[in-house]
C-alpha cells in the first residue's frame, strides 16, 4: 500500500483517482491547491504525489519546487496540455513522470507502481554501494548526497538518480537510450534533449569535477572515475 497525495483543483479528477487508488489498496490524501499540497507535505509523509499543473494560488511547478526544498518524494505531473516545454520544465523542476489529460486511470496506477519499484531498487542499490570517492567528488548512496571538494551539491531528485546510475556504471559507455530507460523508465515520452539538459545542469553542479562526465559523440555519455 502506498500513501498517495492527489493534488488537483478539480474535485472530479481527485475523486476519479481516489476511486482507483483505493481499489488498488492505497491510502489517498487530497489537496485542492498547490499551497495546500506543500503544507500537507510539511506535516505528513507520502510515498508519491500526483500533481496537476494549472491550479490557483500556486501552480504545480511552483508546488514541486517548494516541496523539493525539503523532500525527494516522487511526483507524477498531470496536465491538460502536452507541450514539450511543459514536460521539460517539469523534469527540470524535479518531476518523475508526466501524464496528459485525459488519462487512463489504470495506466496511472501502473505508472505509480513502476516509479515505486524504481525507488525501492534505487534504495537497495544505494545501500549496497555505500560511498564512492574520486578526486574531489564523494557520492554517499545511503544518505543520497553528492559533495564536491567538501561542499554538498544542490541537485534535483532526477539529477541524483542520473549521477548515481552513472557512477555505478562508471568507465562504461552509456548510450542515451540506456540512460533514459534506466533513469526515467521504459514509459518515458520525452526525447534526448531532456537527458542533455540534465547532463548540462549536472556538470555545472559538479564544478571542478564536471569533466568526469564525458560526451561520446553519436553514442551518449561516460562517467570516468
Amino acid at each position: 500500500m502506498y500513501r498517495i497525495l492527489v493534488t488537483d483543483d478539480e474535485e472530479k479528477i481527485r475523486a476519479l483517482i481516489r476511486k482507483y487508488a483505493q481499489f488498488e489498496g492505497h491510502s489517498v490524501t487530497e489537496a485542492g491547491t498547490g499551497m495546500e499540497a506543500v503544507e500537507l507535505c510539511r506535516r505528513e509523509s507520502f510515498d508519491i504525489i500526483i500533481m496537476d499543473i494549472m491550479m490557483p494560488d500556486l501552480d504545480g511547478f511552483g508546488a514541486v519546487k517548494e516541496i523539493r526544498k525539503f523532500s525527494s518524494v516522487p511526483v507524477i505531473m498531470l496536465s491538460a496540455r502536452g507541450e514539450e516545454y511543459d514536460r521539460i520544465h517539469g523534469f527540470e523542476t524535479g518531476v518523475d513522470d508526466y501524464v496528459t489529460k485525459p488519462f487512463s486511470s489504470r495506466e496511472l496506477m501502473m505508472r505509480i507502481e513502476a516509479i515505486m519499484k524504481r525507488v525501492r531498487h534505487s534504495s537497495e542499490d544505494e545501500k549496497a554501494h555505500d560511498i564512492y570517492q574520486s578526486r574531489g567528488l564523494t557520492a554517499d548512496f545511503t544518505a543520497r548526497k553528492i559533495t564536491i571538494d567538501g561542499v554538498e551539491a544542490d541537485l534535483t531528485p532526477k539529477e541524483y538518480d542520473l549521477i548515481f546510475y552513472m557512477i555505478k556504471n562508471r568507465n562504461i559507455a552509456l548510450s542515451r537510450e540506456t540512460l533514459i530507460t534506466s533513469v526515467w523508465g521504459y514509459d518515458f515520452f520525452g526525447d534526448d534533449r531532456t537527458l542533455d539538459t540534465h547532463i548540462k545542469k549536472l556538470r555545472k553542479s559538479l564544478g571542478s569535477c564536471s569533466d568526469m562526465i564525458t560526451t561520446l559523440r553519436g553514442v551518449g555519455y561516460r562517467f570516468e572515475g
